[in-house]
């Protein structure tokens, strides 16, 4: 541990700027988690006092903070091709292949959505176009130039105000700045976002559509989540796509957002995913669950997007 007492005065720019992303702006090797941590043990003074994370920075407001220079982030740039449809100065959107994480976790620090985002958003060369692909837009946003650059001071974090399972593929947005992803996390959370999968299942489905009521929750002797009777409330509408003679391709729309809740609630009617083996759906390469469709308002026009991605599974 090297531990060191770092002095900064906030700018003009960083008027009204909460505490926690300008410190982010300034330690770019350093974690979200690990900042917050610094902040919650009072490592951080603001004019010499202790103040919240969510302090908001006034211009020449004067800023202490003890730091550890070796606690590196876990999201290290690594060099993956990404499938991106759109992109402009606050956001992307990206589909994302099956069988990647979303994010590192203690078991997997590399090969994730987020090392390949670190990697693209800041390389120092402009990106080649990613080129064919269909993408209906509400509102006249188009990619910009590009936003990334090699400069540190513009260094840029993605945010991620959504996940999907690691088996899941299909369409993430991903943020580009501290507000873009207050704003659409805040979409998200008022439900203003339309999410809607493509799922393959196990048998003939018989209605055209419905809704599954039933609740979720963990199941901790067998570490497992599914259908629980004290569980939260989980609510998925189905529409049956096309039918084939021994499987069915269905549309998900979650109402609710709870974990594996798709593949809880297609296995709980009697009709598991195809490739989800542990809820008895038959063996396959993949698991045949897609996010297809993503729509929301855009954080700064407010003009609704809509974009869509089909999938052969």
């Amino acid at each position: 541990m090297v531990e060191t007492r770092v002095h900064i005065t906030a700018g003009d720019e960083h008027n009204k700027m909460r505490l926690e992303d300008f410190l982010l702006g300034q330690f770019h090797s350093l974690s979200k988690m690990y900042l917050r941590a610094v902040v919650k043990a009072e490592q951080c003074e603001v004019n010499g006092r202790w103040e919240n994370r969510g302090y908001k920075l006034r211009p020449n407001d004067f800023v202490e903070i003890t730091v550890d220079h070796t606690r590196g982030t876990a999201m290290q740039p690594q060099k993956i091709e990404l499938d991106i449809l759109f992109e402009d100065d606050e956001l992307l959107i990206i589909n994302k292949p099956e069988d990647m994480l979303m994010h590192p976790s203690h078991r997997d620090n590399s090969g994730t959505l987020l090392n390949a985002l670190a990697f693209y958003l800041n390389q120092s060369e402009p990106p080649a176009s990613a080129g064919g692909v269909s993408v209906d837009l509400i509102g006249s946003h188009t990619p910009p130039a590009y936003a990334g650059g090699s400069d540190k001071n513009d260094m840029i974090r993605p945010g991620l105000p959504h996940r999907l399972d690691r088996l899941t593929s299909g369409l993430v947005v991903v943020t580009k700045t501290a507000r873009a992803h207050r704003i659409i996390s805040g979409h998200f959370l008022k439900k203003r976002v339309e999410k809607l999968y493509l799922a393959l299942v196990d048998g003939v489905v018989e209605h055209d559509s419905g809704t599954i009521d039933a609740p979720i929750g963990r199941f901790a002797d067998i570490k497992l989540w599914g259908v629980k009777d004290d569980g939260k409330r989980a609510v998925t509408n189905y529409k049956v796509r096309e039918r084939y003679e021994k499987t069915t391709l269905l549309e998900l729309e979650p109402v609710t957002g709870r974990t594996n809740q798709l593949r809880i609630h297609a296995a709980h009617i009697g009709y598991p995913i195809v490739g989800d083996v542990q809820r008895a759906g038959s063996k396959y390469r993949r698991l045949c669950l897609h996010a297809y469709r993503l729509a929301f308002p855009h954080p700064t026009t407010r003009e609704m997007m809509r974009f869509e991605k089909d999938v052969i599974f």
